[in-house]
C-alpha cells in the first residue's frame, strides 16, 4: 500500500504543482504572452482561457486513456500520463514570450496546455482508480484520502515558491526569467514520477478482471458496456464532480486572482492567504476521509453542499468587506472547508460507483466531461461575468448553485463506504478477516 499511495500521488503532486503555479502567476502570463504591460480584464479572460484549453480537451483525454487503461491495465497508462505531463508543463516553461515571438506566443502557450491536458484526462482517474482497487474496504475512504494530500501538497508547495521567488526577485527578474523556474522543475519531479510508477505492480482486481473476461470486445461492445450500460452511475458521478470542482477551482484557479483585483490585497498576502487555508486542509484532509469510513461518505458530502448553500455569500462578503487580512483570510477558509467536505470523499466514492471491467473508462468519460464543463472553466467564468454584470458576488452564487446541485444528486448516490467494489469481492486487509468474512457468508 505505501509503495502504491506514493506511486500514485507523486503525479497527482505534479497535476496540481502546475495548476497551481498557473495560477499563482495568471497576472504574470498576462503579461508575458499577450499584448501590453498592463494586466486588464480583457487580459485574464485570455490567460483563463487558456488554462480552460487544458480542461477541453481533457474529455478527449479521458476517452483515450480510460477505456485503455481498462483494456491494457491500469500501471501502464499510468506511465503514459506522468510522461505527456511532464512533457507539457516543461514546454510551458520553455516558451518565449509576446515581445520575442508576437502571436505564436500565446498560440504555442494554448499548445502546451492542450497536450498537459490530455494527459491530465486520465492521470488523476486512473490514479483513483488504481488505489481504490488496492484498498481494503473498511480503510478505503482513509488509504485514498492521501491522493487529494498530494494534490494539495502540489498547489502548497507551488504557492510557497511563487511566493517566495516574487518576495526575492525584483519584478523585472521575475517577468524575465523568474515565472519559469516553477515551470522547468516538471522535468526532474517527472522523472522521479516514472521511476515510482515503474515499480508498481498491476491492479489485482484489474489483473483478475482480465483473466476472467470473454474474447477481446469490439469497439460498439465496449461502448455499450462502458457508456451506455453504466448511464446512470455517470449521470451521478458527473454531477457529484460538478458540485465539488467548482469549490476546488474557486479557491485553487480564482481566489488568488479575485483577492488582488476585486478585494486589493497585496500580491504576497493574498497567496499566503491561500496557502494557509491548503495548508488547514492538507492538515485534517486524511481525518476527514478516515472518517468517511466510520459514517459513510454521503454525511460529509451533504455537510459540504450544506456550507455552499448557506455561507458563500457570507464568506464572500468577509473578503469584501472584512478590511482586515484576518477576516478576509476567514471568508477564504470557509470556502475551503466546503472544499474539504468533497475532496475527503469523492476520490474513494466515484471510482466504486463502477464495475472493475469498466470503471477506468467510465470514471474517466464522466468524471472529465464534467470537469472540463464546469469544474475546469470556473475562473473563466467567474471573471467573464463579473466583467460583464459588475457584480463582485457573482462567485459565490456560482458555489450554491453547486451546493444545489449536488443535494439533489445525492438523493440518488448510493453509499458505498466500506461496502465491496462492484465487479470484485470484499477486500480485506488481514488473513483473519478473510477467514471472519468466509465463516460469516458460509
Amino acid at each position: 500500500m505505501s509503495r502504491a499511495i506514493t506511486g500514485t500521488a507523486i503525479g497527482n503532486v505534479m497535476e496540481w504543482f502546475d495548476f497551481g503555479v498557473y495560477g499563482y502567476i495568471a497576472t504574470t502570463i498576462a503579461q508575458v504572452f499577450y499584448p501590453g504591460n498592463s494586466v486588464s480584464a480583457v487580459h485574464l479572460i485570455a490567460t483563463f482561457g487558456t488554462l480552460a484549453a487544458a480542461f477541453v480537451v481533457r474529455p478527449l483525454g479521458g476517452m483515450i486513456f480510460g477505456p485503455l487503461g481498462d483494456r491494457i491495465g491500469r500501471k501502464r497508462v499510468l506511465v503514459m500520463t506522468i510522461l505527456m505531463m511532464t512533457f507539457g508543463t516543461t514546454m510551458s516553461g520553455l516558451l518565449p514570450g509576446y515581445s520575442a515571438i508576437g502571436i505564436w506566443a500565446p498560440i504555442l502557450l494554448v499548445v502546451a496546455r492542450v497536450f498537459q491536458g490530455l494527459s491530465t484526462g486520465g492521470e488523476f482517474v486512473g490514479a483513483m482508480t488504481y488505489l481504490v482497487e488496492q484498498a481494503p474496504d473498511r480503510k478505503r475512504g482513509m488509504l485514498v484520502g492521501f491522493l487529494p494530500l498530494g494534490n494539495l501538497i502540489g498547489f502548497v508547495a507551488a504557492g510557497f515558491l511563487v511566493t517566495g521567488l516574487e518576495a526575492w526577485l525584483p519584478n523585472d527578474a521575475w517577468l524575465a526569467w523568474g515565472w519559469r523556474v516553477p515551470l522547468l522543475l516538471a522535468a526532474p519531479l517527472g522523472l522521479i514520477a516514472l521511476y515510482m510508477r515503474l515499480r508498481l505492480g498491476e491492479s489485482p482486481a484489474f489483473t483478475q478482471a482480465h483473466q476472467d473476461a470473454e474474447a477481446e470486445e469490439g469497439g460498439r461492445e465496449r461502448f455499450r458496456h462502458t457508456v451506455v450500460e453504466q448511464w446512470r452511475p455517470m449521470l451521478i458521478c458527473a454531477a457529484l464532480v460538478l458540485t465539488s470542482q467548482v469549490a476546488d477551482f474557486m479557491v485553487t484557479g480564482y481566489l488568488p486572482t479575485y483577492l488582488k483585483t476585486i478585494v486589493h490585497v497585496a500580491e504576497t498576502p493574498a497567496l499566503v492567504m491561500i496557502v494557509a487555508t491548503l495548508a488547514v486542509l492538507m492538515a485534517t484532509i486524511v481525518f476527514v476521509a478516515k472518517l468517511s469510513d466510520r459514517i459513510g461518505v454521503k454525511p460529509i458530502m451533504r455537510t459540504g453542499c450544506g456550507l455552499l448553500i448557506v455561507a458563500s455569500i457570507p464568506a464572500f462578503l468577509l473578503m469584501r468587506f472584512g478590511g482586515g487580512y484576518p477576516v478576509i483570510f476567514i471568508g477564504v477558509l470557509l470556502i475551503g472547508l466546503m472544499e474539504l467536505c468533497f475532496d475527503s470523499t469523492t476520490p474513494s466514492a466515484l471510482p466504486a460507483l463502477f464495475p472493475t471491467r469498466v470503471r477506468y473508462g467510465a470514471l474517466a468519460i464522466s468524471y472529465n466531461l464534467s470537469i472540463s464543463t464546469v469544474g475546469g472553466v470556473t475562473p473563466l467564468i467567474a471573471q467573464a461575468l463579473i466583467s460583464a454584470t459588475g457584480n463582485e458576488m457573482v462567485p459565490a452564487y456560482m458555489l450554491m448553485f453547486a451546493g444545489v446541485v449536488g443535494v439533489v444528486t445525492l438523493l440518488f448516490t448510493p453509499e458505498v463506504a466500506g461496502k465491496p467494489l462492484p465487479g470484485s469481492g470484499p477486500a480485506v486487509e488481514t488473513e483473519e478477516e478473510a477467514r471472519a468474512l468466509a465463516f460469516d457468508s458460509g
